[in-house]
């Protein structure tokens, strides 16, 4: 089965590393909006013109499904392009409902972009799960341009992430849920400020098991050779560096 799946850069590679493990035959079309990147700033209205343009060129090469690999796209835009198009939509949500059944008693701290931060989508989504009000939420709006660089240690980055938490207690939670699927590349830098033990973890996984139920529901699973394809905003990535560097990065998820 062709699967379309966009982002606004390298963070929907955190839900392609997950359905590459789930669903390894299939054909994968990535669409990276570099154009546009980063959506965590944006408009929804100037994310649903994005994610409606990168969902029509995934139809445009064949895809029977698009996963929404960008926690902001699926808060500003999953609805409205349900509307719009009759293919199966799959979006990423952060995982705070697993968090609250498996918590131990500390408090959770959601960490997204802006825009997911504001949107009433996760609103909607803790006031459903958590009844106990063990429930933080914090925008870090610098970490997307930072992943995009492929900058992950950097002291310039420990400087952007302690300014965004400065005035929280680390010690207080007991789970981390990146609410963006670029955050995946600082679990080892996050790790240094809060305390030993405490989780880390996303929707990645899960949205890669609704895309396979999915496919199983249809009988599309594939027994073929996987093939993989890249775009960034519509132009085809044929360049080795660059696809050396998605691979890379996918890889960098595997250590942290």
């Amino acid at each position: 089965m062709k699967i379309g799946m966009f982002d606004s850069g390298i963070g929907g590679l955190t839900v392609l590393h997950e359905a590459l493990k789930l669903l390894p035959d299939e054909a994968y079309f990535y669409y990276a909006d570099t154009d546009n990147v980063p959506y965590g700033e944006k408009s929804t209205e100037q994310i649903r013109e994005y994610s409606e343009k990168a969902v029509r060129f995934l139809m445009d090469k064949g895809c029977e499904a698009v996963v929404i690999a960008c926690n902001t796209a699926t808060a500003a835009a999953a609805s409205y392009l349900r509307e719009r198009f009759e293919i199966p939509i799959i979006g990423i949500e952060p995982a705070v409902k697993p968090a609250v059944e498996h918590n131990a008693g500390k408090r959770i701290l959601v960490i997204a972009t802006s825009v997911t931060a504001r949107e009433k989508k996760l609103e909607d989504l803790i006031s459903r799960v958590d009844d106990k009000g063990l429930v933080d939420v914090r925008a870090m709006p610098g970490l997307v341009d930072h992943a995009e660089r492929g900058d992950f240690d950097s002291a310039e980055l420990m400087e952007c992430i302690k300014k965004d938490l400065v005035d929280i207690s680390p010690g207080d939670y007991g789970i981390v849920v990146f609410g963006c699927t670029h955050f995946n590349h600082f679990k080892k830098a996050l790790k240094s400020i809060f305390a030993p033990g405490t989780e880390m973890i996303d929707g990645s996984a899960g949205t890669a098991r609704n895309l396979k139920k999915l496919l199983l529901s249809r009988g599309a699973v594939s027994e073929g050779k996987r093939s993989l394809c890249f775009y960034r905003s519509g132009r085809e990535v044929t360049d080795e560096k660059t696809l050396k560097y998605y691979e890379q990065v996918m890889k960098h998820l595997e250590v942290e």
